[in-house]
């Protein structure tokens, strides 16, 4: 008997998690398996930001915080976001949660009415549309091919704003595809949604640091646009500090303050250690954010390049983020003999069986004829992963 809620049941299991799994699994049994699906950087926290985190102990930061984060955090976040960004925000207009990923649930969760339409251009990140689901609300898809570098355009957006839409999620540099909105793409995109005042952008900016074309462009930037738009972002990503769990949102006070609304009632504020931590990230030398970066960068010229020999695949040049989006869909209805090759998701699953290498495929993320691949790996295992997948893909005919 299925007493599960009709919330639940209508959200789909994460399909990045669920590949990670599927290759821990693979790796206890002794399988050499090279783990190209999961989206964090394989650098450690640098150590001054881990010498904050042990003095925070050691100072009793112990007890629970305001439920926003503390002051000292987000008066942090409103000087990265001057200094970096250009843009101008006060410490109420910033709310701190348990990660990103908190962050754009809970803008969702205090915009989003029963019916209420909210924009996901495709491909997306697994979790937008399930986090719209869960606020009742409808995700309208608007699919971007890698003919276009997987990003939507004005006239896209136009098409699919209703009286209904409540908001827009877009997400720069981008997560799958590692696709990256010019100040130009950006403006285009404003001009539209200064027709419809109703729209609120949600802007995830989650990997801003990771960007391979020059400064990061926000569409808070923007002065039309700065009031109606929220930013997500947070240190998972340029501070490799996946696991710490901090992020934060900022934007217009109204919103800020229903999200501590909210976030009073089911988490209260994120960890008190990891939020000094995060400080320490933001305030102090930023070094390690572009050595990582120089890293990653080095890692995307060297996926692109090797991919790019693989038969079969097609394949753009992502300018941000960590991961590589091939479009695979010529594999589909070819076998091994053994089986046949149904979709990306098969594709990624025969990779890991085959090649033992674990890919997500595209399905979860909106794009069914790709398959994402994370680079967050070192230059060997990126060699021996692409040229394990470039042989198994030999075997399909």
């Amino acid at each position: 008997m299925n007493q599960l809620s009709d919330r639940l049941n209508s959200l789909s299991p994460s399909a990045t998690l669920a590949m990670s799994q599927k290759s821990n699994e693979l790796k206890a049994q002794g399988v050499d398996v090279i783990n190209l699906s999961v989206g964090e950087p394989d650098f450690n926290t640098p150590d001054h930001i881990k010498e904050a985190a042990k003095q925070a102990v050691d100072e009793n930061f112990s007890r629970y915080s305001p439920v926003p984060g503390y002051l000292g955090l987000r008066n942090a976040i409103v000087d990265k976001l001057q200094n970096e960004n250009g843009l101008t925000y006060t410490a109420a207009q910033i709310s701190c949660a348990n990660g990103a990923k908190q962050s754009v649930c809970n803008v969702i969760l205090v915009l989003v009415n029963p019916g209420d339409e909210v924009i996901v251009p495709a491909p997306y990140w697994v979790s937008y549309p399930e986090m719209v689901k869960l606020a009742e609300g409808t995700p309208v898809v608007v699919s971007a091919g890698i003919e276009q570098d997987f990003k939507i355009t004005p006239d896209q957006l136009e098409a699919a704003i209703t009286p209904k839409t409540k908001a827009l999620i877009l997400c720069s540099p981008s997560n799958p595809t590692g696709s990256v909105y010019s100040k130009e793409e950006l403006e285009g995109l404003a001009k539209v949604l200064e027709k419809h005042p109703q729209v609120i952008i949600i802007a995830d900016e989650i990997y801003e640091h990771i960007n391979y074309i020059g400064k990061h462009q926000s569409i808070a930037q923007i002065p039309s646009m700065k009031d109606r738009t929220v930013i997500v972002n947070g240190v998972s990503k340029a501070y490799a500090m996946t696991g710490w769990r901090i992020g934060f949102i900022a934007g217009p006070e109204w919103i800020v303050k229903a999200v501590n609304k909210l976030q009073g009632q089911y988490t209260s504020g994120p960890c008190s250690v990891s939020q000094k931590a995060a400080e320490a990230a933001y305030t102090g030398t930023q070094k390690p954010v572009e050595e990582m970066r120089e890293a990653f960068a080095r890692r995307r010229n060297l996926i692109v390049e090797l991919a790019k020999e693989v038969p079969g695949f097609e394949v753009n040049v992502p300018e941000g983020a960590f991961y590589l989006f091939p479009k695979c869909s010529s594999f589909f209805g070819k076998s091994n003999g053994e089986r046949t090759i149904a979709d990306s998701d098969d594709l990624a699953l025969y990779l890991l069986e085959e090649a033992h290498v674990a890919c997500v495929g595209g399905s979860s993320f909106g794009a069914p004829d790709c398959i994402r691949m994370s680079y967050a790996t070192s230059d060997e295992n990126i060699v021996k992963a692409i040229t394990r997948i470039k042989d198994a893909l030999a075997k399909l005919s």
